[in-house]
């Protein structure tokens, strides 16, 4: 992810990609919208090497525990920062790159029907340690806030007095808000803790016990990459001879925006994740590290 000087067209958010060859530069204004062009994945992700990697990090008993969700998390964001046309994203009928691996989740001040949610963004420094260390920490300071007392965190706050706008105003206030976006002029204050604009969307749905293999992306906001989370399940994995074996397991629902890459840069950074899984104590090296996956 390198680092460059602003140029005319670029957002405070993301360089714009030029030289692109003439069927990308016309896909924006010929295949519709992003969520008329979403691929859907669902990937089922074998956690035996995970289990143990998270037992090593816990059995000095930490008062926040590492979790497979925090895994996750870290493993996304350095695939991103590995495979860097997953973090692209089409805007005003252009290409960008965003600036910035931001990952994006919800977080249930309380388990309750009336619990509110408050957005969260990590986000991940390349230059930095382990991605795994990052993810850890930015997670507890950020549970530990939406869960006190305290007023809203980020946006919440914000949203909170939108709310009581009259409809006239929010039909104003959108079209307004859609034709800065268009033109690349969105304000970074409303934008800095809005999840749509992130590099990927986590639902976490495996921790309220549910199961789901895909999500929609969104018109709104910049995102081109949405991940659901289903539980954690046993299931059989068949050897050449026929025999198996039971082993703890997750689905992975994918969902991205098939302009911003073609199927095989897609597969490839499905088997880059796979490797992390497979080898998660590379969550531990510094964040630019990289990993053959040939």
């Amino acid at each position: 992810m390198n680092k460059r000087k602003k140029a005319w067209g670029d957002r405070w958010d993301a360089y714009r990609l030029r030289g692109l060859d003439p069927v990308h530069v016309m896909m924006p204004y010929t295949f519709g919208s992003r969520i008329e062009n979403e691929a859907v994945l669902g990937e089922v992700m074998d956690l035996t090497e995970v289990d143990k990697y998270l037992a090593a990090k816990n059995a000095g008993q930490p008062e926040f525990k590492y979790t497979w969700f925090h895994f996750i998390a870290a493993a996304l964001a350095k695939a991103i920062l590995l495979r860097p046309k997953m973090n692209y994203f089409i805007a005003g009928g252009h290409f960008y790159e965003r600036r910035q691996i931001q990952v994006a989740f919800n977080v249930k001040r309380k388990f309750s029907d009336e619990g509110e949610e408050a957005m969260a963004k990590f986000v991940l420094d390349p230059e930095g340690g382990s991605p795994m260390e990052q993810v850890h920490t930015y997670v507890q300071k950020f549970v530990t806030k939406v869960r006190s007392d305290k007023a809203g965190v980020g946006v919440d706050d914000m949203l909170k007095f939108l709310s009581h706008l009259p409809r006239f105003a929010w039909r104003i206030l959108a079209w307004t808000l859609k034709k800065l976006e268009y033109y690349g002029i969105y304000p970074k204050s409303l934008a800095a803790d809005d999840p749509c604009y992130s590099s990927v969307y986590i639902s976490n749905l495996g921790s309220i016990k549910m199961n789901a293999d895909y999500h929609h992306l969104f018109n709104w906001g910049t995102i081109s990459f949405f991940v659901v989370i289903g539980q954690k399940k046993m299931r059989p994995f068949y050897q050449e001879d026929g025999s198996y074996e039971m082993r703890n397991t997750i689905k992975l629902g994918l969902t991205v925006d098939e302009r911003i890459a073609d199927g095989y840069y897609f597969a490839k950074t499905l088997r880059l994740v796979r490797k992390i899984f497979e080898h998660p104590e590379l969550l531990d090296l510094p964040a630019n590290t990289p990993i053959d996956i040939e």
